[in-house]
């Protein structure tokens, strides 16, 4: 139930942050949920990966490498996700921190089981 919440809390930031970044667009609220279920899976399964392939040039960085990561994320999910929008990196960057900082104060109301 605890992780139903969440994407749906998710979802509500994707279309928070769409409509005040001019550079991402979400066409409905039933693709803002699809767009949070998309970005999870791809955190839970590519975002490992990723970072294993990367772990020199994220080392290198002190880390800075996995803004990066999730800037690419975003792209990924755009490109698969019809009726999302994203119009560069720089938007991709912006978003993903965006979305992380908003996430994390969210998801920390939510008590642990």
């Amino acid at each position: 139930m605890k992780v139903l919440l969440k994407i749906v809390l998710s979802a509500v930031v994707v279309l928070i942050l769409a409509q005040v970044l001019p550079g991402v667009a979400v066409e409905s609220l039933w693709i803002a949920i699809i767009v949070a279920l998309v970005l999870a899976l791809f955190n839970a399964i590519l975002k490992p990966i990723f970072v294993i392939l990367t772990l020199p040039v994220t080392i290198i960085t002190l880390g800075l490498f996995l803004l990066v990561i999730n800037a690419a994320i975003i792209l990924l999910a755009d490109y698969f996700i019809d009726g999302f929008t994203v119009s560069g990196w720089l938007w991709a960057l912006i978003f993903s921190l965006l979305l992380s900082f908003f996430q994390s104060i969210l998801h920390s109301g939510l008590k642990k089981d």
